[in-house]
């Protein structure tokens, strides 16, 4: 009976992870695709903008508004506004208007980084981002599956952040080619590690959702955080890679 007990009970615990682990792999698949269709988003809005603005190598005066004039700042800062917006009120936030919100972010995001079309060569900048999305798959690849705990390195990268911000305020006014390449290499590294960081703590994200709403409210939040280590890794790998026109 003893020894029957004991089946039961180690089938039971086999049965729940079986089914921990089908719904880990639903909840990471979900959030890969809300990513995914946010960069799409961002990649149209991104060439469709720059299609607007530029018409036979000269900007039109959509182009000229929004490169060129004062509403160029509000197309550089919208997104920022709109990424600590989300951040912040998306616990107070239905599924479906979070999810909304990430879509014009994504949107914004792509009439931002529509100037890069202005500045590299098409065919880099296509080079470019498939380079990243082969690095962005095996660095998080390497955070879902890792056994080590990326904690301590995620404190350390968030801390190279806040620097790699501060030095690239400074070398706005210094214009030093020296720093803006050891900026574009340590940017490279950051992104890197967060990658695999956010993966780790995304699926870690997993166990503490206990509702529906609040899993969906993660998942919006971990293709949030993967999709911005995305759009910088590009943009650090661009500086390198990128042939200017």
């Amino acid at each position: 009976m003893s020894e029957l007990r004991n089946y039961q009970s180690r089938a039971g615990q086999t049965q729940s992870a079986t089914m921990i682990d089908e719904g880990l792999r639903a909840y990471m698949l979900k959030v890969y695709n809300l990513m995914a269709l946010g960069l799409a988003i961002t990649g149209i809005a991104a060439f469709a903008t720059f299609q607007m603005a530029v018409s036979d190598g000269q900007l039109t005066a959509f182009g000229q508004a929004i490169f060129l004039s004062p509403l160029k700042w509000v197309v550089i800062l919208a997104p920022v506004a709109m990424v600590f917006f989300l951040s912040f009120r998306i616990h107070k936030m239905s599924v479906a208007a979070a999810q909304t919100t990430f879509w014009v972010y994504a949107a914004m995001m792509g009439l931002s980084l529509s100037s890069i079309f202005l500045i590299y060569t098409g065919a880099s900048i296509v080079q470019t981002f498939f380079v990243t999305a082969a690095s962005f798959g095996a660095l998080s690849l390497y955070g879902y599956t890792t056994k080590r705990n990326l904690s301590a390195m995620g404190s350390f990268l968030m801390m190279g952040l806040f620097g790699l911000i501060i030095a690239s305020l400074v070398n706005l006014f210094l214009a030093s080619s020296a720093l803006d390449f050891a900026i574009s290499v340590i940017g490279v590294l950051i992104f890197a590690g967060l990658t695999a960081y956010d993966t780790q703590a995304i699926k870690e994200s997993y166990q503490e959702s206990h509702s529906s709403e609040m899993a969906g409210r993660n998942a919006i939040m971990g293709a949030l955080r993967l999709y911005l280590d995305f759009i910088n890794l590009f943009l650090f790998l661009l500086r390198f890679l990128g042939n200017r026109n």
